[in-house]
């Protein structure tokens, strides 16, 4: 598998995979309105994240099968902060017919070497839901540690719920 950036053409196999997937990401994720589904909104999403990684806000990625180039999940760097914190928030999602392959932590690993490398942030931190421990293990697996829980964090299926908090920091920055 590899990441890359989204294009204008990947808007209807992307609306495609999440509505595949949209029951599977709802477990563990807030629900998105339908509208959120149709290949006009992710146009019009893909269209923003090029805006957003221009302007060093979000960074948003499609994570591609290698045989045959699908694809089979997304990853972003969210929440960009600069200045004296040089941080961000990975999150990340993948088609449920690729689970437990290795693939979202090589991809966990691909962008997080960008990250470091490429935008110079300094630390990653990723959340998940401890009722989701494959999500937790890709974090951990991709050399992030666990921090604590932030209590009542998300509203998923209208319960406050708590994720875990792991993190990474830059290995090649002086500490």
């Amino acid at each position: 598998m590899y990441v890359r950036f989204p294009e204008e053409s990947d808007a209807q196999e992307l609306a495609e995979m999440y509505i595949r997937n949209r029951a599977f990401f709802e477990q563990f994720s807030p629900s998105s309105p339908d509208e959120n589904y149709s290949v006009e909104y992710q146009l019009q999403s893909i269209i923003k994240s090029k805006a957003d990684r221009a302007e060093d806000k979000k960074y948003n990625f499609v994570i591609c099968h290698r045989e045959d180039d699908r694809i089979i999940g997304n990853i972003g760097l969210n929440f960009v902060l600069r200045g004296p914190l040089q941080s961000c928030m990975i999150g990340y999602g993948l088609d449920q017919a690729y689970n437990g392959r290795g693939y979202m932590t090589e991809a966990v690993k691909q962008v997080v070497r960008y990250a470091f490398e490429e935008l110079k942030f300094h630390r990653i931190f990723g959340e998940a839901s401890p009722r989701n421990p494959g999500s937790i293990r890709v974090l951990e697996n991709a050399g992030f540690h666990r921090e604590g829980i932030s209590r009542s964090n998300v509203k998923i299926n209208g319960v406050w719920e708590d994720h875990q908090v792991l993190a990474i920091i830059n290995p090649s920055e002086d500490i």
